[in-house]
């Protein structure tokens, strides 16, 4: 579940082009890229896109203390939304109003407040809640955070990890790359949320997919490791074994099969 990218929900003639740009998923913007005067006009765009098409994509909708939420909610009946995307999450009880109004679509939390990060295992244990998202850029303004460094953010992003973890759903999503053109930056990002236990990263624009997708997907390297693992352990047929002059036990059989299945993922 990599790469999830988004598109402005007032531009219906880039939904397509989204959805060709080889996401694993695509977040119809409702919110932060559609200004308060064209919101109405971004809702019934996609309204009208909806019944058109077979696709399945997520929608970001409005936070639900602004006026708009309620509207947003109604405009997700067509079963083309798979996912919806609240953003500002901090209470577990609006998560279960649109559950009640749409129990067959995955819920995405966007995590971007102190109140979030408070109640992010609340909100990562309730019903439907596919993975939890940290919104990164509103978080750093939330906190006042001034010039923050990714050292300042690192208990955050581990606190939404872990609070998956607990709650038995996906590994959560990181927040956006604002440099659209510094591949290195956005390299380095991916790689960070990876090794703290993220499962994928949302994306502003469609050249950052396929190096998402390629950071977070098992490298040759991991995959020739992990056959090499599995092999040895069959091979023992459950006695201990060496690789490499290290021990095969139980985590790390577990995590050669995690790549492995990593790797095969869509």
């Amino acid at each position: 579940m990599s790469a999830w990218l988004f598109v402005p929900g007032h531009r219906p003639e880039r939904f397509d082009k989204a959805l060709a740009a080889g996401a694993n998923h695509v977040i119809v913007d409702l919110e932060d890229a559609v200004a308060p005067a064209d919101k109405d006009t971004a809702r019934a765009a996609l309204v009208q896109w909806l019944a058109g098409t077979t696709a399945r994509v997520a929608v970001r909708v409005n936070a639900a203390d602004t006026a708009w939420f309620a509207d947003d909610l109604r405009a997700l009946a067509s079963p083309a939304v798979g996912a919806v995307m609240l953003p500002k999450a901090e209470d577990p009880q609006v998560l279960a109003a649109i559950a009640g109004q749409r129990p067959d679509v995955a819920l995405v939390p966007l995590v971007e407040s102190a109140a979030g990060i408070a109640n992010a295992r609340a909100l990562a244990a309730m019903p439907g809640v596919q993975c939890l998202a940290f919104g990164s850029i509103d978080f750093q303004v939330d906190l006042r955070m001034r010039d923050a460094t990714e050292d300042e953010l690192l208990p955050f992003r581990a606190e939404l990890v872990l609070a998956s973890r607990l709650a038995t759903i996906a590994a959560p999503l990181d927040g956006v790359t604002t440099a659209i053109d510094d591949a290195e930056r956005l390299a380095a990002d991916v790689q960070r949320a990876r090794r703290l236990g993220f499962g994928g990263k949302l994306c502003i624009h469609p050249k950052q997919v396929a190096p998402v997708r390629a950071g977070f997907a098992p490298s040759a390297a991991e995959r020739a490791w992990a056959e090499r693992v599995l092999a040895a352990a069959a091979a023992s047929a459950g006695a201990a074994v060496a690789l490499d002059g290290k021990m095969v036990d139980r985590p790390v059989i577990l995590r050669a099969q995690a790549i492995l299945r990593d790797a095969t993922a869509p």
